[in-house]
């Protein structure tokens, strides 16, 4: 889908090695010399030229020159700095893929100068091939262009294509932000196994395989969550118990209310300008 294309990846940071390491490690790229890596610390670019044998540099306009996909990779508060860098010096044929927080599809196609940008958000998860990534694309993408971008991404996980640019701002808040909140969770849930005496390794053993056969359990019947939890509560029993302390701690109010911050927060990115 991908051959000969070369793929200018500008800002090499976790985001963007991850992305790397997919597409390299599912041949989705066969050839590492196509890809090539744009970021500012020089000591960074020679990570990834020796681990991934990618082409390296710390000019963003000499990573772009003759490229057919670029991907900004960069954090939201230089995005400005580095689009007015890049204005007008992306050839019009090229797709650009965003993976920028907050950045809107039509900022984007403004402070580019140029009229194909998908605006994707994927998280955390795309390093095993796990992640979840919600994307849109402006009218100025093609069917072929729309085909590369599903090969960019189908290698991090779940892509899910949306014509309403808003639900990605919400699957910001829920699937990129959301891994944290599970993974406090995670902590959390090895912490008490600690504390009632379990050693940290059987705790972090017992917690992972317990939601891990959660989520698989969901997944193969496709019930609500909330059938699941009356098949395992009995009255007055052990899991009722837990459940009353959740419930009074406010559990379900201050994870809508974490979700709900997050969709602020990126809003917020969104308007730096």
């Amino acid at each position: 889908m991908l051959t000969d294309l070369k793929i200018a990846l500008i800002g090499g940071g976790t985001m963007g090695e991850m992305i790397i390491s997919r597409l390299l490690s599912t041949k989705t790229v066969e050839k590492s010399e196509l890809i090539i890596v744009s970021n500012p610390v020089s000591a960074r670019c020679h990570y990834l030229e020796k681990e991934y044998g990618v082409r390296i540099t710390t000019c963003n306009i000499e990573a772009v020159q003759g490229a057919s996909i670029v991907i900004l990779a960069v954090k939201p508060q230089v995005l400005v700095e580095v689009m007015a860098m890049l204005k007008d010096k992306i050839s019009p044929d090229t797709l650009v893929i965003s993976i920028v927080s907050g950045a809107s599809v039509s900022s984007l196609c403004k402070g580019l100068n140029h009229p194909a940008v998908v605006r994707t958000m994927p998280n955390i998860a795309v390093q095993v091939g796990y992640g979840t990534t919600v994307w849109s694309a402006s009218s100025s993408v093609t069917e072929i262009q729309r085909s590369h971008t599903q090969a960019i991404l189908q290698p991090l996980g779940k892509e899910f294509a949306s014509q309403n640019e808003h639900y990605l701002d919400m699957a910001t808040a829920l699937s990129s932000a959301g891994t944290g909140f599970v993974f406090l969770y995670i902590e959390a849930m090895i912490d008490a196994g600690v504390q009632i005496g379990l050693t940290r390794t059987q705790a972090q053993e017992l917690t992972l395989h317990t939601i891990a056969g959660s989520v698989e359990l969901m997944f193969q019947t496709d019930e609500h969550p909330a059938v699941l939890r009356n098949k395992v509560t009995s009255p007055g029993g052990v899991t009722a118990a837990g459940l009353y302390e959740l419930e009074k701690g406010g559990m379900r109010t201050v994870i809508s209310n974490a979700v709900l911050a997050a969709l602020s927060r990126t809003q917020e990115l969104g308007n730096i300008s």
